[in-house]
């Protein structure tokens, strides 16, 4: 017995630290570049913003919300009180859905941990997030003209963390806490992603999310709800199933509905949308998940 299991300890480490040596470097260039834009760029961001209140932009205006929400480096937590901060400013609630979304589906950080699953998969990434956001304020301003979508009432402007004077200790004590959130959850990511590799015959995998084109997508979209837990920790699992046979279409849609309904996200849209439009919201994720997988996997990447 004591051979077995030290046979299968020896296992797993060998898959661990495979997986480790591949991808700790993009965690660490995503929490230092995600620390610096946090400290020194999420002003100007959110000035940029602000700045297009007034201009008539049309669908332009909901692009440039959706695409400032993706190089805003706040957690959804510290979306809402920001976004609370626009509406009193009289930005325009579709400019805000878009913002919202895009900035619940990606930030800077969560970029760079992507670019370890490849060039293809992060192009997808960011363009499939920035047009969930298109998507989303599209919606409101087509269906929510003249009426209000987001309750901000009782939020109070955001209170920045990033005060110490010294900026280098502004921006260690920002990257300590980044390390914080996120580092328990990548170490979970490759322990998980080696007893995949362990344990899971990798044609179990393309069976599942690779051959399947339709239902493998809606697998993947529907498993991304109960074990997205935080980004970094979702990169290694990725990377592991996109070697086994994992179709891109099939990681796309994990890669959408996974922060979309994270617990926490969910608990803070549920907040600002109420109960009708928090179910509107489910669904336009979920259908947005499924279609672009669909899209990416039938016309872009069926054998001709």
């Amino acid at each position: 017995m004591y051979k077995i299991i030290h046979r299968e300890a020896v296992y797993l480490w060998y898959y661990f630290t495979i997986q480790l040596s591949q991808i700790f470097r993009y965690w660490v260039l995503g929490m230092v570049i995600g620390s610096m834009v946090s400290v020194f760029a999420k002003d100007r961001i959110h000035g940029a913003f602000c700045s297009l209140q007034g201009k008539r932009l049309g669908v332009a205006g909901i692009a440039a919300a959706s695409a400032l929400g993706i190089a805003s480096p706040l957690c959804m937590y510290g979306t809402i009180p920001i976004a609370a901060s626009f509406s009193r400013s009289g930005i325009r609630d579709d400019w805000l859905a878009a913002f919202m979304i895009s900035s619940i589906l990606l930030n800077p950080q969560l970029i760079l941990y992507s670019a370890a699953l490849g060039e293809t998969a992060l192009v997808i990434r960011i363009l499939c997030c920035f047009l969930c956001g298109v998507m989303a304020g599209l919606l409101v301003r087509w269906f929510y003209k003249n009426k209000n979508f987001f309750d901000f009432s009782g939020f109070d402007n955001p209170k920045s963390r990033d005060t110490d004077p010294n900026i280098l200790t502004r921006f260690l004590k920002n990257l300590g806490r980044n390390i914080k959130a996120t580092g328990f959850y990548f170490l979970l990511g490759i322990v998980l992603s080696a007893v995949f590799q362990r344990y899971v015959p990798s044609n179990v995998v393309a069976d599942l999310f690779g051959d399947n084109r339709g239902f493998g997508v809606l697998m993947a979209a529907t498993i991304g709800v109960p074990l997205y837990a935080c980004g970094g920790g979702t990169i290694p699992l990725l990377r592991a199933w996109l070697a086994d046979g994992m179709s891109m279409g099939s990681a796309a849609a994990f890669m959408i509905t996974g922060p979309a309904t994270k617990i926490t996200n969910l608990g803070a849209v549920k907040i600002v949308l109420g109960a009708k439009r928090f179910f509107l919201y489910l669904l336009l994720t979920m259908m947005f998940a499924f279609l672009s997988g669909w899209v990416i996997d039938v016309l872009i990447y069926e054998p001709i």
